[in-house]
């Protein structure tokens, strides 16, 4: 009976010991960085068990053993607090610190630059073409992409703010032209609301119009004020703008590069040599600078401006110093 005993208390201190070691195993464990050598991206689904995300991470290369880590989110009480998403695991990263990544939801992000003068044709593309971004609205004409973002206009072009944007990795494309569509229009507003006194607009689009105009016409930021200053003089005056930007835009695909002295007859829409006031619809993206610009134009009684080729323009207020002015720099 006696050797009974020991051998009982032998075997409850080597469960002792072994469970010990084994909690000590496990502490360690979920402390120590995952081995591997580069980010590794993977994605839970909507809805899994914590059994079904330990075995989504494995297949998406996660160097990880499965068990372990739905035990560590068991006995941690966060197995029912996971967050669907793509997420991304980074060097040096522990078991738990991804488990509560996922937990947290730090879903892996991803960027978009729309650029300051692209035609909204352009930021379709781009926008088409990123790896990183589902694309829900492919097949949809713009009128029908308007709708389905819940805008109120039914010409996408100017109406997408420019700027670097950051999403979820696999966000819906409609994410994306939401967020830069309410970017415009809240810019807009605000614009609109700190403008100068009788400006020759109906409303804020046609400021946006003008703007996106002012956008095509220079690079210079420091010049726009002076660009809207022509412009508005012209309409407030009941001249023709006469600005090559629309005249191009009214082409379409059929601008190669070169506008030529019939390009500037053809009667279109956008043709500011042949139809008074402004065009339609913008003819591109504008920067917030030149929606300041067109809703607050640096006053100046020029009517002309023609470029000195060295990317400024020269201002003139009558039609005789224009004219030296275009011999000088362009003749």
């Amino acid at each position: 009976m006696a050797s009974l005993k020991k051998l009982l208390g032998f075997c409850i201190l080597i469960l002792l010991v072994s469970s010990a070691a084994s909690v000590w195993w496990f502490i360690n464990w979920m402390d120590a960085p995952i081995r591997h050598d580069k980010q590794i991206e993977f994605t839970i689904k909507s809805g899994s068990s914590i059994r079904s995300a330990s075995r989504q991470l494995v297949d998406a290369g996660v160097p990880i053993h499965p068990y372990l880590f739905e035990i560590l989110a068991r006995v941690t009480g966060k197995a029912a607090s996971l967050k669907a998403g793509s997420f991304e695991l980074q060097l040096q990263e522990t078991p738990q610190q991804l488990l509560q990544k996922i937990v947290e939801g730090k879903f892996s992000l991803t960027s978009l630059s729309i650029i300051e003068g692209w035609s909204f044709k352009q930021m379709r593309s781009a926008i088409d073409a990123h790896p990183a971004i589902r694309h829900d609205t492919v097949g949809l004409s713009d009128r029908d992409l308007l709708i389905k973002i819940g805008s109120k206009y039914t010409h996408p072009e100017g109406l997408f703010f420019p700027d670097t944007y950051l999403f979820v990795k696999n966000s819906s494309d409609v994410q994306v032209y939401q967020q830069a569509h309410q970017a415009m229009l809240t810019r807009l507003d605000e614009a609109w609301r700190k403008r100068a006194q009788n400006l020759p607009y109906k409303d804020a689009y046609q400021a946006l119009v003008m703007a996106s105009i002012i956008e095509k016409e220079t690079g210079q930021a420091s010049e726009r004020g002076m660009i809207a200053s022509v412009f508005v003089n012209r309409l407030r005056s009941g001249m023709l703008l006469q600005t090559d930007p629309t005249v191009i835009y009214g082409m379409g695909d059929r601008f190669q590069g070169n506008i030529r002295k019939r390009d500037l007859t053809t009667d279109t829409p956008y043709n500011t040599y042949t139809r008074a006031g402004l065009p339609p619809t913008p003819i591109a993206l504008p920067g917030l600078d030149a929606i300041r610009a067109a809703l607050n134009p640096e006053p100046s009684n020029a009517y002309y401006f023609v470029a000195r080729g060295n990317g400024t323009s020269q201002f003139s207020e009558n039609l005789n110093d224009h004219n030296r002015a275009v011999n000088k720099y362009q003749r």
